[in-house]
């Protein structure tokens, strides 16, 4: 994404629909990528892109500069798929803390020799509510309060749902590398 935004969007917030376009194709594939993380189909995730776009370029007079215009749509992007995963009936439940020992949430060790795709691929396979949560936290780099404002859940089961996401992933890439060392 290039280093475009201000006076492109000045002019997109005046209505300008060539600036829109430049917008739109400065951050279209990074969006399509992110909408992909979540959704299940690409189908699916070209809709919620486009959707997002037209949501952004209605708001943008609601956009501020504080944080970079790249940021703030992504934002409206991920906030989109999480609509149409609700949507689907995915269901965040809360979870009673009790029943696990929360972890240090940075004390996750890999094999080097695990490719980041390696790592994507083997997030596809978690259970929904727990592959949402660990796409946020570790993918988009939210905090648990964030994702507990933007799933609506308590702050407590986003914790939960990451941990159990982490234990899952750990136990997938054990059986692909035959015991390798996490």
């Amino acid at each position: 994404m290039q280093k475009l935004e201000p006076k492109l969007i000045t002019l997109c917030k005046k209505g300008n629909d060539l600036a829109q376009l430049q917008v739109y194709d400065a951050y279209a594939q990074a969006m399509f990528t992110i909408a992909c993380r979540y959704l299940k189909n690409e189908e699916d995730a070209k809709d919620v892109m486009q959707d997002g776009f037209l949501k952004a370029f209605k708001n943008i007079k609601t956009y501020k500069p504080e944080a970079t215009f790249g940021a703030w749509l992504k934002r409206i992007i991920i906030n989109q798929c999480l609509d149409v995963l609700k949507k689907n009936k995915l269901e965040f439940d809360a979870v009673e803390v009790s029943e696990l020992d929360i972890i240090n949430e940075d004390d996750w060790q890999f094999d080097a020799a695990i490719t980041k795709q390696e790592i994507l691929d083997a997030i596809v396979q978690l259970n929904e509510k727990h592959k949402v949560v660990v796409q946020l936290y570790l993918l988009e780099g939210y905090d648990h309060e964030e994702i507990s404002e933007i799933l609506e859940i308590p702050v407590k089961t986003s914790r939960t749902h990451l941990r159990r996401g982490k234990l899952k992933l750990q136990d997938l890439l054990k059986h692909k590398y035959n015991e390798a060392r996490y």
